[in-house]
């Protein structure tokens, strides 16, 4: 350590340029976190040892060790310590081995080691530390993930956890890769695409400008608020003006099971006196027009955990569901198999049937004051390219023939549709007019779209 007025004059102009490291360097003496995607408090750990900076060789090296190094740089406590030069390989000494910490040493220098220098290491045994004090960076993991790629973790509450894809873009994804020094964003995959992760879903809702230095520095909904929850990845359609959702076997963006949430649960609504009134506010709470059923039965499968809501009693005008009379959060004598629904006007199509799922099965289409099928004469994946992208359910994957999801009943609406793939609605495409069909139940078309590769 030099004490010389000239090293103090470089020290303290470096503050002026670089704060941060330079706290670590001349205010802490001896050590550093650096490396590719590193920050203040994740990185390869270096000593400043003879006039030049060297690595650490991660024999024997654990908790322990990584905990005095947290707290020498005033980062909290040590998480992780990651092998194999996780942070990349350092270059020039490796001035540390065999590195053995108590925990409570107020130096890493200060712990047993093999003396400075002395070692028959690599570089790509090169140690590495994760800090707690890493309270709001970010951190990518899932399967083929790399360094620059992958499920966005961020780590908050001493906990890591991941962030909802709701409204997630190429802004967002602007300052995730600024962050961790890894350029700019190309993609901003959504709907667990490098796969699901564990514990909380920290953020929701986050909008960014792209100008960032944090994702925390961008809108969100607050910590630990998610508008849905962590198994239902786009397995529904979310409101932007309160805590609501349609979902279940089936269910479209404006069609589905009922759930409200509350006490940082999602919940479902018994049918006890369910009606179109109720029904009329979930469908204009969620921009989905007006309501055209309430059906009741668990027509979109029973729920599962709490039910929140009872003998709801609404007058069609309020602006949410929890604005209208009911028995209180919690407050019922009800089971699952009560679970209400609601169809809504905007979105008027469907797909159901028996081993359906939200992005396939059997096609079904609202007009004239019912549902009806579609008849697979010509049906193709350029048909089921529109009814795909009209659910929001990604790319056309297959059009399977035969009431693949078993025959519907009632009126079969759509006969010999044409569509060229571009169209926003199935009914803009070409087709026998409704109800000119010489077809039988037998034929209802259907569709598996891709959206379905991302729902668990």
């Amino acid at each position: 350590m030099c004490f010389s007025l000239l090293c103090i004059y470089i020290f303290f102009k470096g503050c002026i340029l670089k704060y941060s490291l330079c706290y670590i360097f001349y205010m802490k003496g001896v050590i550093r976190l650096t490396g590719s995607g590193s920050t203040r408090c994740s990185g390869r750990v270096e000593v400043y040892h003879n006039n030049s900076w060297g690595t650490v060789c991660d024999d024997g090296w654990d908790l322990n060790d990584a905990e005095v190094v947290c707290r020498q740089i005033n980062c909290g406590s040590g998480l992780e310590v990651p092998q194999s030069a996780h942070f990349g390989a350092g270059t020039g000494q490796i001035w540390l081995d065999h590195v053995i910490c108590s925990g409570n040493e107020s130096s890493l220098t200060e712990c047993q080691h093999s003396g400075f220098g002395s070692n028959t290491c690599e570089h790509g045994q090169d140690a590495a530390v994760i800090c707690s004090g890493e309270k709001t960076e970010t951190r990518y993991s899932g399967s083929g993930s790399s360094r620059c790629s992958g499920t966005v973790e961020i780590f908050h509450n001493n906990v890591w956890g991941t962030v909802s894809d709701y409204k997630w873009d190429l802004n967002d994804a602007e300052v995730v890769c600024r962050q961790i020094k890894c350029g700019s964003a190309l993609q901003a995959p959504r709907s667990a695409y490098f796969g699901a992760g564990t514990g909380p879903i920290w953020l929701s809702g986050v909008s960014c400008s792209g100008n960032e230095s944090s994702l925390t520095e961008c809108q969100n909904s607050g910590w630990g608020y998610d508008y849905y929850s962590y198994n239902h990845y786009f397995n529904g359609h979310y409101s932007d003006a309160g805590p609501i959702r349609l979902t279940g076997s089936g269910s479209s963006q404006c069609s589905g099971r009922v759930e409200v949430y509350h006490n940082n649960i999602w919940g479902t609504v018994c049918d006890d006196g369910w009606d179109l009134n109720d029904a009329e506010v979930v469908c204009r709470q969620l921009n989905c027009g007006s309501a055209l059923q309430a059906p009741q039965s668990v027509h979109f499968g029973a729920g599962i955990g709490q039910i929140w809501l009872d003998n709801v009693t609404c007058s069609g005008n309020e602006s949410s569901l929890t604005e209208c009379q009911h028995s209180g959060f919690g407050s019922n004598t009800c089971e699952h198999g009560q679970d209400v629904a609601v169809i809504c006007s905007a979105v008027p199509i469907i797909l159901t049937g028996s081993g359906s799922t939200r992005c396939s099965g059997r096609v079904e289409v609202y007009h004239n004051n019912s549902w009806g099928t579609v008849c697979d004469d010509g049906w193709d994946l350029n048909d089921a390219e529109v009814v795909c992208r009209q659910l929001n359910c990604g790319s056309a994957l297959e059009v399977p023939p035969s009431a693949h999801f078993g025959a519907g009943t009632g009126q079969i609406w759509l006969d010999n549709v044409t569509c060229s793939g571009s169209e926003s609605s199935l009914t803009e495409c070409q087709h026998s007019r409704f109800v000119s069909n010489k077809c039988e139940h037998g034929q209802d078309a259907a569709v598996i779209c891709s959206g379905e590769k991302t729902v668990s």
